[in-house]
């Protein structure tokens, strides 16, 4: 049940995505994922459900995951890798078209940034350096 939705309003789905278990792949979980250029939305439950939406533009970094069973029924898993502090890793478990998802989330991820003018900062472990300006 992998929807891609080509739509001209930013705030439409993209690609609407459920979990599936691994015994031939269906979608009997109660789980959905919604990608849009802007949003990552996660839904999960039955009785009691929760909605966890993350900003295009916190998402740093994906890595997509194939076992061997994963491969037999056309899944895989993403980990998108977030600057959010509730939370900082989101995981798309058993999903179909994730290279193109995956794709699609970088190339949006970037984009946002640069619409936001949002930059993006890494940790190289400089703690404890006083001065640069003593190095030279």
């Amino acid at each position: 049940m992998s929807e891609k939705m080509n739509t001209t309003d930013d705030n439409d789905k993209k690609f609407v995505e459920r979990k599936r278990i691994l015994f031939l792949g269906l979608p009997w979980t109660f789980t959905k994922y919604i990608i849009n250029e802007e949003f990552l939305t996660v839904d999960t439950g039955l009785f009691r459900t929760t909605e966890e939406d993350c900003y295009m533009y916190r998402i740093q970094d994906v890595k997509q995951t194939t076992t061997l069973m994963e491969r037999m029924v056309g899944v895989s898993t993403l980990t998108c890798y977030t600057g959010d502090v509730t939370t900082p890793e989101i995981v798309l478990k058993h999903i179909r078209h994730g290279k193109d998802i995956k794709t699609f989330i970088l190339h949006a991820s970037e984009a946002s940034r640069i619409k936001r003018r949002t930059l993006s900062t890494i940790d190289i472990g400089a703690h404890g350096m006083d001065d640069v300006d003593d190095i030279m």
